[in-house]
């Protein structure tokens, strides 16, 4: 169906920002005049378009349209965001930070054995050594410089004729590297979670009725589809409620559908998890969410099937950046004995807490992770934790090793609970019971 609304100052600002090239600058006040705005509305929107990552806002240098990344390209930064990760001072080449750096090189030797590894596109980290951010600059590459060093003016104008960013820092260069490496790790986890975004049903191919529509038209949908669950919006696409079959049965086709439709529906946004949205779902009892944005208008649906779908698909996909999830359950081993369903783990500094104890955190991690293979182990399917009550009883020491005992107490078709004890050196240390909830696949 194709679609007509009213477009708020706000969403005009961003469509704006949106059309502008990569690399342009813009202001509040420019804004503000360009499109006949006031400039708290220009600046609240301007937040809005940094927080979806079409522009980067740099202390003394100001906000410029960046490039938006896509999933496939999460491992890769901004010279625009290298700024604000290292709390930078841009140098020169101001036109250059929307540019996308390829890899970060370390300037630890002598010139001419340096080059040999920059290319066009890397950003150099060196400390105050003019001649080798000449250079730098020449072969394509950005520059980094640490310890707050300045550069000569000659090397300021190079940066500025060749669109390439020279930035200085107060950081020292190990530090430096290591805030980079963690930006850029941090990316890659987030590349890992399934967001709603990634996989609902667009506006164009959503089925849906407005709120003037008569309830004839909800059999005409359904006849088509074969669906019975559609979301309602108002004249600017707002949601408004959703229609399913018990609520339009034995009622008069031409009554409207605001008079049936089931009001203040749940919906989820882009940036919801997919995890988060399969529990509602299952918690609801629902097949269908509508998918709405900032506004509360109406982009799309996800379906049960789609929500289970991606789940499945995630559990394949080759993990990269490593959670401190992924770090606790790496290193489960299995010490079962007959029927007894065991597991040994290492507390490994990373685990512990400043009294090198193992962490609060980590030891509900344990549990979580225990619990849930012992469902896993009775009935197939995807696990949403509903409750967790733990006991701690003793510390458990840094390069201690526990045991881990998981005993399922009761399962049935939606649900299970799990009764688990943690063990260390044969005394008890910790008691939990957990229940979740089973999402069939």
């Amino acid at each position: 169906m194709k679609v007509g609304s009213l477009v708020t100052k706000h969403e005009q600002i961003l469509q704006h920002i949106q059309s502008l090239e990569v690399g342009y600058k813009i202001s509040v006040r420019q804004i503000a005049k360009a499109l006949s705005v006031s400039e708290g509305t220009a600046y609240r929107a301007i937040k809005d378009a940094e927080n979806q990552g079409l522009v980067s806002t740099i202390e003394r240098v100001g906000t410029i349209r960046i490039e938006k990344k896509q999933k496939e390209n999460f491992e890769k930064i901004t010279f625009a965001e290298v700024v604000n990760i290292v709390d930078g001072q841009v140098l020169g080449g101001r036109d250059g930070l929307h540019k996308t750096l390829s890899k970060f090189v370390i300037g630890a030797m002598k010139a001419e054995a340096m080059m040999r590894y920059v290319e066009a596109g890397n950003l150099l980290i060196v400390g105050n050594r003019n001649q080798v951010h000449k250079m730098a600059l020449q072969a394509g590459a950005a520059v980094l410089l640490t310890g707050g060093f300045d550069t000569s003016e000659e090397v300021k104008r190079l940066a500025d004729e060749l669109n390439l960013p020279i930035i200085s820092t107060s950081y020292d260069t190990f530090t430096v590297a290591t805030m980079i490496n963690r930006a850029i790790y941090d990316q890659l986890i987030k590349k890992e979670i399934i967001l709603v975004d990634d996989i609902y049903i667009k506006l164009e191919d959503t089925y849906f009725l407005r709120t003037t529509d008569k309830v004839e038209r909800w059999f005409a949908f359904n006849n088509d589809t074969g669906h019975s669950r559609y979301p309602v919006v108002d004249d600017n696409m707002k949601i408004q409620g959703m229609v399913t079959s018990k609520d339009v049965m034995g009622v008069d086709k031409h009554l409207e559908i605001e008079k049936v439709m089931t009001k203040s529906p749940l919906s989820v946004n882009g940036q919801t998890s997919v995890a988060s949205a399969a529990h509602l779902m299952v918690w609801e009892g629902i097949e269908q969410l509508p998918v709405v944005d900032n506004y509360k208008k109406l982009v799309g649906v996800i379906s049960r099937q789609d929500v289970l779908k991606a789940l499945q698909m995630n559990q394949r996909q080759p993990h990269v950046g490593e959670t401190i999830e992924d770090l606790v359950t790496s290193r489960f081993e299995d010490a079962s004995i007959g029927n007894e369903v065991c597991y040994r783990c290492e507390v490994t500094p990373q685990m512990t807490n400043h009294l090198g104890t193992i962490s609060y955190g980590v030891f509900t991690t344990i549990v979580t992770e225990a619990g849930s293979r012992a469902l896993r182990f009775h009935k197939k399917g995807d696990l949403v934790v509903e409750n967790i009550t733990l006991y701690f009883i003793k510390p458990v020491q840094i390069d201690s090793t526990i045991e881990i005992f998981p005993r399922v107490l009761e399962i049935g078709r939606k649900f299970g609970k799990v009764d688990v004890e943690i063990f260390h050196e044969g005394t008890i240390a910790g008691k939990a019971l957990l229940m979740a909830q089973i999402i069939d696949r």
